[in-house]
């Protein structure tokens, strides 16, 4: 099979496109940018585009499939001349769809945790040596790749994200994929450049629900009031099974999971993770792995990347680094953080990175989302305000709308890198939560 990637270079699709190279399709992308680590996992396949740029000759009529990332813009000219050809268009999760449609489809759906869960189920079963086809949205201990397709195995774990599909395909991704087995973590009202509403937002989880297979498997959330709504009102046929969070303890630093089999320790902290850690327990169960066999697994499980993750610096400083940047996902890590750490001095660190946390309406969602922390301190660039051709925002209103009167505020990254270095990283805890990178800071030094 013949494939095309329009934005090969983009997180998930160079990952798509490595898998299909992997499954012997033949391969070819083109992008305007491509950044590593992208970059040289596709050099390293010899799938990297020779230039950059968009290419209409490469769009040929023996061409099986176009697969259209969200990078690429409505006139881009290789998706013209794949319509003028008229060529199969796929985008991203409709040609994954397309792959596992004679499959059983998991997919874990949720505004937070779904790659923690996805992570930790695709972990289990690794462990205990099951091949399954999945989609992941970050890069796995022990996986050499996010995305995986096989001709022979039954299983597919999905992902669900609800952004949407592609700039031809406002439907969100993941009401595409039709679950057999489907799980939902919570609703927090995220991507508001795109949900105009609270409502709207909701809405896509509603969809969702609706999109899975008569007879399929819903385990959802119990502790999400929004979840336990949108499940009640349902009106498709499904089994549904709740979760809640488990009970634990934490002695000397270390979290033990309380079990009817005793006490699991785990690598991992956070009741938001161990909640997570339930609901992939019992997607589990649907997939054939037996209670005893998951804790023996999940003991081992490190985190997915970025997600509370450890960063080994020189200095030998505490220095955990997050995703978090939406508020509902601040709030879990500075709490899971702030438990853990409760004798520590306690630095926490935001950085307001996307267009919906750069968002005054938004800003709202984050009131007392660093309330716990010694040290509390948001950055965000003004310079990315500009890009984003938003309005400035000030300082003070930022600690308004966070309600704590001792946030330390930093709108340019060099005032942030002069304060980071007066820090002795050995005195103290520091999370440090951002989709983007504070301005190019090196946590390692």
């Amino acid at each position: 099979m013949k494939t095309h990637f329009i934005a090969i270079g983009g997180s998930a699709m160079h990952n798509l496109a490595i898998a299909l190279k992997d499954k012997g399709y033949q391969v070819t992308g083109s992008d305007d940018a491509i950044f590593e680590p992208s970059k040289s996992r596709l050099e390293k396949k010899g799938i990297l585009p020779q230039e950059m740029g968009w290419f209409p000759e490469k769009i040929t009529p023996d061409i099986d499939a176009v697969i259209l990332g969200m990078h690429a813009h409505q006139d881009n000219p290789e998706l013209a001349k794949a319509k003028e050809l008229g060529l199969k268009i796929y985008s991203y999760p409709e040609f994954l769809y397309e792959q596992s449609k004679n499959k059983t489809r998991v997919v874990i759906a949720g505004s937070h945790g779904k790659t923690t869960i996805t992570s930790m189920i695709l972990h289990v079963l690794n462990f205990h040596q099951k091949d399954v086809d999945f989609m992941v949205g970050a890069q796995l201990e022990g996986f050499d790749c996010m995305v995986k397709l096989t001709q022979d195995n039954d299983f597919m774990i999905l992902e669900g994200d609800e952004y949407l599909s592609s700039p031809i395909d406002l439907r969100s991704k993941f009401l595409l994929y039709q679950p057999n087995i489907a799980l939902m973590s919570g609703i927090a009202w995220d991507h508001i450049n795109v949900f105009k509403t609270f409502d709207d937002y909701i809405d896509q989880f509603r969809k969702f629900v609706a999109s899975i297979t008569a007879g399929g498997v819903l385990v959802y959330n119990e502790e999400d009031p929004e979840v336990v709504k949108v499940v009640e009102n349902a009106e498709n046929y499904f089994r549904k099974i709740p979760y809640k969070t488990p009970e634990y303890e934490i002695s000397n630093g270390k979290v033990y999971l309380k079990t009817e089999m005793g006490d699991v320790p785990l690598s991992v902290f956070g009741a938001h993770n161990l909640l997570n850690m339930e609901g992939a327990r019992h997607i589990c169960r649907q997939l054939g792995i037996m209670d005893e066999d998951f804790y023996e697994a999940i003991m081992s499980f490190k985190g997915a990347s970025k997600r509370l993750e450890k960063v080994e610096r020189e200095d030998k400083g505490t220095l955990y680094k997050d995703f978090a940047h939406a508020p509902s996902k601040v709030k879990a890590a500075v709490k899971a953080f702030t438990e853990q750490f409760k004798n520590d001095k306690k630095y926490g660190f935001l950085e307001l990175h996307t267009y919906s946390s750069l968002n005054p309406a938004f800003l709202e969602q984050y009131d007392h989302a660093m309330d716990g922390l010694n040290e509390a301190i948001v950055f965000y660039s003004e310079d990315a305000l500009k890009i984003k051709r938003m309005e400035p925002i000030s300082s003070e209103f930022i600690k308004e709308k966070f309600k704590n009167e001792n946030l330390k505020v930093f709108t340019n990254a060099e005032d942030l890198h002069a304060y980071w270095n007066t820090l002795d990283k050995t005195d103290g805890v520091y999370l440090m939560m951002s989709s983007g990178n504070f301005g190019g800071l090196d946590l390692t030094k």
